[in-house]
């Protein structure tokens, strides 16, 4: 039997770059939301990924941007640390949008990191090959990558040449996780993931980013369903209203599509309950971080 291997990988990159939907993709099944609202991703997120005699434990950070807010700031802080833990750090470049003055100072920073990383070049199949290579050798002059992968997330072309090299790549030793795990989330926090999602899809423009929603109950019943309350928390009276929508359809309809997609992740039939509560100030409250699995910054 071949000796078996594990490690950590960062994903980072801009917002949007396509993180969590190539974790998804190398996981195979959804560990991680997915939305076109920037910092979706708040927290570190961790997929399991099994080929082979290797485990590859895929960790997706925030969105690394110049932050401003006190919350932007705990997530970029976050990613960075992301970085720093991990055995390898994988810089995701949105190949039509090319380097920005974001990605130039993340691969600066990345120069500085002593790790094995590797470049990815995600959404090759919106634009020309050619401004492909250009666009490898600019980030490579910043940053000495060990690797350089070109690869579509969203269709999967070029994902299972990722997933082998890592699998290559990864140190010998004894896995993290067991074999059939594929993400490290609690049942209760990833339940209220995909209803922020939900809830970010159905008003990706009118809703603030200051919203969060917290799993508050979680009751698993005699028929084999699961009964889940959750809180969606708004900053003010006037957000509450706009997820709650007129006579309620808003919100009915983001119940009924997390419901869904819960029903599928638990395999299990569920009762979901929305509430939606103003809280003044949560993204200056400690408690609403440690939550989120944040680092509450100080200042």
């Amino acid at each position: 039997m071949d000796e078996t291997r594990c490690g950590f990988v960062a994903m980072i990159g801009a917002p949007n770059a396509g993180k969590s939907t190539l974790v998804n993709a190398l996981v195979g099944s959804k560990v991680s939301i997915v939305t076109p609202k920037v910092q979706t991703t708040r927290a570190l997120v961790r997929g399991i990924v099994m080929e082979g005699q290797a485990q590859i434990v895929l960790v997706d950070t925030p969105g690394i941007f110049a932050p401003s807010r006190r919350l932007d700031r705990a997530m970029v802080t976050t990613a960075w640390s992301g970085a720093h833990d991990a055995d390898i750090v994988a810089a995701l470049l949105d190949a039509k949008r090319g380097v920005s003055d974001g990605d130039s100072a993340m691969l600066e920073k990345l120069a500085e990191i002593p790790q094995p990383k590797i470049l990815i070049l995600n959404k090759i199949d919106t634009v020309e090959k050619s401004s492909l290579l250009d666009l490898a050798a600019r980030a490579n002059a910043v940053a000495k990558f060990d690797a350089t992968f070109m690869l579509s997330a969203l269709r999967g072309d070029g994902v299972a040449d990722l997933r082998q090299w890592l699998a290559a790549h990864v140190q010998a030793g004894p896995w993290h996780y067991p074999e059939d795990q594929i993400g490290d989330a609690p049942s209760r926090a990833l339940a209220a993931e995909i209803t922020r999602e939900k809830l970010f899809l159905r008003l990706h423009q009118e809703l603030p980013y200051q919203s969060t929603v917290e799993t508050e109950s979680w009751k698993e019943l005699r028929d084999g369903s699961v009964r889940i309350e959750q809180t969606i928390y708004v900053e003010r009276e006037s957000q509450r209203k706009i997820v709650l929508g007129k006579n309620g359809q808003t919100i009915k309809a983001i119940g009924a599509d997390s419901r869904k997609e819960l029903m599928q992740v638990l395999e299990h039939p569920v009762h979901l309950f929305l509430f939606v509560k103003v809280r003044e100030g949560w993204a200056d409250d400690p408690e609403r971080y440690r939550e989120m699995g944040l680092e509450f910054p100080k200042e």
